[in-house]
């Protein structure tokens, strides 16, 4: 049941991108929604699912982005290797250190942003494909956006399944007067 779980969030993210890639702007700073579901599910299931949904994500958001090597330079396989290593390295730490917390979940989002920057940039600059300059700037703000976005979304999923029966628990506990008619 979690792998389906898994798949599925993986495939809303990356349908999510590709629908409201434009509309997902938090300020002037784009959301990267596959990057988000790939850290949380690293964070909550540990390295190996986190590589399989890095992986997963990332080939699919090359492949909706431009195709193998379009004429604008885009080379499918470079999202897929950073989304890939940035689940793996998350769900490890998250396997060595305590990330349930807010500000640890924080660190893990913005510092899995950064990384995720620096491996598709720097693999783009490499190959001479395209040239980024200093776009740190832009790097920041996504990574405090994704890092947002990313705790609220793993606070809603942890408090979700307990609502229900703490909702029951208040109805149940209320105090009631019963008069004996004898």
């Amino acid at each position: 049941m979690k792998v389906l779980i898994t798949a599925l969030a993986v495939v809303a993210a990356v349908f999510a991108q590709g629908q409201l890639g434009g509309a997902l702007v938090l300020g002037t700073t784009p959301l990267d929604l596959g990057l988000i579901a790939v850290v949380c599910i690293a964070l909550t299931s540990g390295p190996t699912v986190g590589l399989l949904a890095g992986m997963c994500a990332g080939l699919a958001q090359d492949a909706l982005g431009g195709g193998i090597i379009a004429s604008k330079g885009a080379i499918i396989g470079i999202g897929g290797l950073a989304n890939t290593v940035v689940g793996f390295l998350v769900g490890q730490a998250s396997t060595q250190f305590i990330v349930t917390g807010a500000l640890p979940r924080l660190l893990a989002f913005f510092g899995s942003t950064v990384l995720h920057a620096v491996i598709f940039m720097g693999l783009y600059e490499l190959l001479g494909l395209a040239h980024f300059g200093l776009p740190w700037g832009g790097v920041v703000g996504q990574g405090l956006a994704n890092a947002l976005v990313g705790v609220l979304i793993l606070q809603a999923i942890e408090l979700l399944p307990g609502a229900v029966e703490r909702r029951q628990a208040q109805k149940g506990s209320g105090f009631r007067i019963t008069r004996r008619l004898d």
